[in-house]
């Protein structure tokens, strides 16, 4: 879990990815569209990776990857960050990020 902590809060945008993942890679395109750079973090390329995802699983990570850090906080996983930008509250969260 300090991997992850650590992680977090030396990037603005972390998104912990796995590079076969389809929802993984939908996530880093929405980000993508709305301008902003996330840092991805690529767990099956990491020997530690499945200590990485049972990390954020303790951490509330309610499903499979993608996980979503913004500012150091978990945001969470493909659900949670879909029903944030549908909602209206996924841009605001995101605005520090974004080019001027």
């Amino acid at each position: 879990m300090e991997k992850v902590l650590k992680l977090a809060s030396e990037n603005g945008i972390l998104i912990f990815s796995k590079s076969t993942c389809c929802l993984c890679y939908a996530v880093q395109i929405l980000f993508k569209e709305l301008r902003v750079n996330p840092r991805i973090y690529e767990v099956d390329h990491d020997p530690e990776g499945k200590e990485i995802e049972k990390a954020l699983t303790r951490m509330g990570c309610g499903g499979p990857l993608p996980a979503v850090f913004v500012g150091g906080k978990l945001v969470g996983s493909t659900n949670e960050v879909m029903s944030l930008h549908l909602s209206g509250s996924l841009t605001p969260l995101l605005r520090q990020y974004q080019p001027n």
